[in-house]
């Protein structure tokens, strides 16, 4: 579903990403790890066809990541940090975005576009919460709203940008379990976060970055001390360890 071939990003003289080479299929939670700096947010970006590689390939579902957003195939959960939430818009208008490839020129939601909405806030506890301006919700519930988004979009192909950032231990297991939802249901997610003990449970395959990919597979095999080490400078999970 995504191709990822020899990707090289830079900001001016920054190198941002560097030789980037993965392959994500369909059916799979993938779990991309990296400190900050490491070049989770450009990858996410350059595979929604954001940013233009300096130099390599991607293709989302056979497509160009410009085509592919274009046509609906990428759901995107930005981080917190990225979205105005003093704009006056509700809940359910945040989830109806993820409709727009689907309204037509005219832009008016039909009747199989309201249901959709409705069935993915029912999906993320929301329902109740619909018609509140988004940024009143808490941050779990705001996190939330945006995986409504994409799964009322029925996009093929997930990316989320640290969604377990700041939330509570429930909406975390929520939004877990739908991201194994949208897998088993032949989806492909690619999510990134900071919490490698949770990892091995959450993602099918694990994708340890550091402007490069050091490593990549199932994560018992990828959060060796060895690769961390290569990737953060020491070995996280002992270092969470001793510091407790």
């Amino acid at each position: 579903m995504i191709e990822v071939d020899d990707v090289t990003v830079s900001y001016g003289d920054v190198r941002a990403l560097d030789g980037v080479s993965m392959r994500l299929d369909a059916g799979a939670v993938y779990g991309l790890v990296g400190m900050n700096g490491s070049g989770k947010s450009t990858l996410f970006k350059t595979i929604m066809g954001l940013l233009t590689p300096d130099s390599g390939r991607v293709a989302v579902g056979g497509q160009t990541p410009t085509r592919a957003r274009r046509a609906g195939t990428i759901g995107y959960v930005p981080q917190s940090e990225a979205i105005d939430w003093a704009f006056p818009i509700s809940v359910r208008e945040v989830v109806m975005t993820g409709r727009y490839g689907r309204l037509g020129v005219t832009r008016r939601p039909r009747r199989a576009d309201r249901e959709a909405v409705a069935a993915a806030l029912e999906r993320v506890e929301l329902t109740e919460y619909q018609d509140r301006q988004i940024g009143s919700l808490s941050g779990g519930q705001r996190k939330r709203a945006f995986v409504a988004r994409g799964l009322a979009q029925e996009a093929r192909i997930l990316l989320l940008d640290e969604p377990f950032a700041g939330v509570d231990k429930r909406t975390e297991a929520k939004i877990s379990e739908l991201l194994r939802e949208c897998a088993g249901d032949g989806g492909t997610v690619l999510v990134s976060t900071h919490d490698l003990q949770a990892l091995p449970r959450l993602a099918d395959r694990a994708i340890l970055l550091m402007r490069r990919v050091v490593a990549q597979g199932p994560p018992e095999q990828v959060l060796t001390a060895e690769n961390l080490i290569k990737a953060f400078g020491l070995d996280p999970i002992e270092h969470e360890r001793s510091a407790g």
